[in-house]
């Protein structure tokens, strides 16, 4: 099969199945699962507001998926996404605090990068530690994350609430000339362009740049790129910088224009999913942004399926599960040589199949 076909009928195989799969657990549980999948895909794209949930939740994904992908172009597999985004919304709503911001666009921008600086230190220490100690990146971004979620506790809890916040500790929020605003008036902020420019720019980025064109070598090669004389360990932690930058501008985008202020609910598993639209993508920037769009629309969904058919919010979180472990599953049968794998088998059990089992019809006794 074409490599470019391939690409792209597989990760579609495997979300059509995990919607049978899904459809099937809900059937158990006594819901019509046509009636399911009509509302999965009215709650995300059945009418302009349902657009405007579905987009505002892409924007974030986008950019945590980018955490996964880049480092993933580079031979590394991060999935501490989550924590460089809430130390990015954490860093948003602390800088008003260090210094005066003007309250116009330059300080939303300065907000951004704030957060944006937060998380690029923060999973660019997750690539220092693999490549200067040796430890599993994997485990390391992963237990990152949860430090990270630790510090924004204590902070947001401790040296940084606002005392007006009185049922749910907060941060201040930021000045209404720092919000980030919706475009043209609608409920899509513009986070949702910084994340499709992000795709689009690092996507040519990694094609066309000679930095790109490198990262991609030590991934793809990294014997090659020694060969070569890569200065390997760098690419690896500009890779994660880059995608830790990624995941941090999207925590600073959801206190800039959806929260205001830095709280818990800025801990909403965007690094989590990332990882699975990464995946899905095939870590490839520009698939992303489809990616993106589908599975927040699948999240904006959750609460039309809780109000209409009673079932849990948290039911498309066992859909995204699902199609998680099918596209892992795919990507371990990619490469499989399947013609080659039955001409082996059939050529090993060929002698065992001409075998008689039982006597010959004859008078003798088989001795």
């Amino acid at each position: 099969m074409d490599s470019k076909l391939s690409n792209l009928l597989l990760p579609v195989t495997a979300i059509m199945s995990a919607l049978l799969l899904f459809g099937g657990l809900v059937a158990v549980a006594g819901v019509n699962p046509v009636e399911v999948w009509v509302l999965l895909f009215k709650g995300a794209f059945g009418d302009w507001f349902s657009w405007q949930n579905t987009l505002q939740r892409a924007a974030p994904l986008m950019l945590t998926a980018l955490c996964v992908a880049l480092p993933a172009r580079a031979g590394l597999i991060i999935i501490g996404g989550e924590g460089a985004l809430v130390l990015g919304g954490l860093a948003c709503a602390a800088l008003p605090y260090a210094v005066a911001l003007p309250n116009n666009v330059w300080g939303t921008w300065l907000v951004c990068a704030a957060g944006a600086a937060a998380g690029a230190a923060w999973v660019a220490a997750a690539g220092w530690l693999r490549q200067y100690r040796g430890i599993n990146e994997t485990i390391s971004s992963l237990l990152l994350a949860y430090i990270a979620i630790g510090l924004f506790k204590h902070f947001v809890e401790g040296p940084l609430r606002d005392p007006a916040s009185l049922n749910k500790p907060s941060t201040a929020p930021l000045p209404d000339g720092v919000l980030m605003s919706g475009i043209a008036g609608s409920g899509v902020h513009w986070g949702l362009v910084l994340g499709v420019l992000a795709c689009v720019g690092l996507s040519v980025w990694l094609r066309w740049s000679v930095l790109g064109f490198s990262v991609r070598v030590v991934g793809g090669n990294p014997r090659t790129a020694q060969l070569v004389g890569l200065p390997a360990n760098r690419l690896i932690l500009l890779a994660c910088a880059l995608g830790g930058a990624c995941a941090g501008l999207a925590g600073a985008v959801e206190v800039a224009a959806v929260h205001t202020s830095a709280n818990a609910s800025l801990i909403a598993s965007y690094g989590y999913a990332g990882i699975l639209v990464s995946f899905i993508a095939r870590h490839n920037p520009i698939a992303i942004v489809p990616v993106a769009i589908l599975f927040g629309g699948f999240g904006a969904a959750g609460s039309l399926l809780q109000r209409r058919l009673g079932l849990p919010d948290a039911s498309v979180l066992v859909l995204q599960g699902i199609a998680f472990v099918l596209i892992l599953a795919s990507e371990a049968l990619r490469d499989v040589d399947w013609k080659t794998s039955v001409a082996r088998l059939l050529k090993s059990a060929g002698p065992r199949l001409m075998q008689p089992t039982e006597a010959p019809l004859t008078g003798a006794k088989p001795i």
